[in-house]
């Protein structure tokens, strides 16, 4: 049977990822930003092959700004939706260039305010830009947190809220992180390796999946 005990679990994900971080590869805040939107629907891997051309060529929020879409386009193009992915760079570094002076905003309102950051982009720049305790719920968070029982959700917002309440809020960071990681290498969303993970255990997927064999 998978085990009850929210505190157990968290303590041994903590144990196993203890300084679990973002994979994307950035110097700054502005690297940071443009990084995550480009990660939309793409692998972190993939956007790190990508963005030392993207910035070597647009090395400022400001030359970002004043790009010119059809050459953005190319650079962008193997991250996939590059179409809309050129227009909200370009919109983002506008907007962040007259509004907020340059500097990526750290406040959750000003940054979904911007094109192409919603929810999920905006808590992942507030925790690892900021440090500012939030939890960002992709693919990876969903599926593991449920799969786990730290959450018992069927949408992303649904999910997102139930960690808040059973997690303390100083443990958001790394929690998001460790169930990235976690998701992107041992809990994968076809062929998981449960074998390899700490956590089966208190996996509903796994001891489904042990009753049927």
């Amino acid at each position: 049977m998978a085990k009850n005990s929210n505190s157990e679990l968290l303590g041994l994900i903590k144990q196993e990822y203890p300084e679990a971080k973002c994979e994307l590869n950035f110097e700054n805040n502005y690297q940071l930003i443009v990084a995550v939107i480009l990660s939309a629907q793409c692998t972190d891997k993939r956007v790190n092959q990508i963005t030392p051309k993207l910035f070597a060529k647009y090395p400022t929020v400001e030359s970002l700004a004043k790009a010119d879409i059809s050459q953005l386009q190319e650079i962008i193009m193997p991250c996939g939706f590059f179409n809309n992915k050129s227009k909200n760079l370009i919109s983002m570094a506008q907007d962040v260039s007259t509004k907020f002076a340059g500097e990526i905003p750290n406040n959750k309102q000003q940054l979904v305010s911007l094109a192409g950051v919603g929810e999920k982009t905006a808590n992942v720049v507030l925790a690892t830009a900021f440090k500012v305790p939030a939890i960002a719920v992709d693919t990876h968070v969903f599926r593991v947190s449920n799969r786990l029982g730290l959450a018992n959700a069927t949408t992303v917002s649904k999910t997102q809220k139930q960690l808040e309440t059973r997690v303390n809020k100083a443990d958001w960071i790394n929690l998001h992180h460790a169930l990235v990681l976690h998701g992107r290498y041992v809990c994968k969303a076809i062929n998981p390796q449960c074998e390899k993970c700490k956590f089966a255990q208190y996996c509903k997927f796994f001891v489904k999946k042990s009753k049927n064999k």
